[in-house]
């Protein structure tokens, strides 16, 4: 999501049919949640770098907090993205509009990661462990 792209999703408080939404993500209110959930985390941060990246350039290094300096074009910076709407706003509209790609994983993915979180959740009770015979 780029500043010079226009964004047309509400800037307001909007009433959504909830049965229009779960028919985007086959029928489940709550899947269509999580992707709408996700898909705003990711516009969230892209937002976040791309304001990050142009106010980089107005950061001065200083000794004592006392000293503000106030930048007219800093202030316009800040204030386009306050104008601009919510990430969760523009993941909706893309919802609408069928642009957000998501998919299911498969039930052997889901293995796969359950088994990888179990190995990961054993290797750190090993380490707890042999801290805890180390300081003992």
């Amino acid at each position: 999501m780029s500043a010079n792209k226009p964004l047309q999703a509400a800037r307001n408080t909007v009433t959504r049919d909830t049965h229009a939404i779960d028919q985007q993500v086959n029928g489940n209110l709550f899947e269509a949640i999580v992707v709408l959930s996700k898909r705003s985390t990711q516009l969230g941060q892209e937002i976040k770098e791309e304001l990050n990246s142009k106010l980089e350039e107005f950061i001065t290094v200083s000794d004592s907090l006392e000293e503000v300096f106030e930048n007219r074009e800093q202030i316009e910076i800040s204030k386009h993205y306050e104008r601009q709407p919510k990430a969760h706003s523009v993941a909706m509209k893309e919802l609408e509009e069928g642009k957000v790609y998501f998919r299911m994983p498969t039930e052997e993915e889901i293995a796969a990661e359950a088994a990888r979180q179990e190995e990961i959740r054993r290797e750190r009770e090993e380490r707890r462990n042999r801290r805890f015979q180390r300081d003992n």
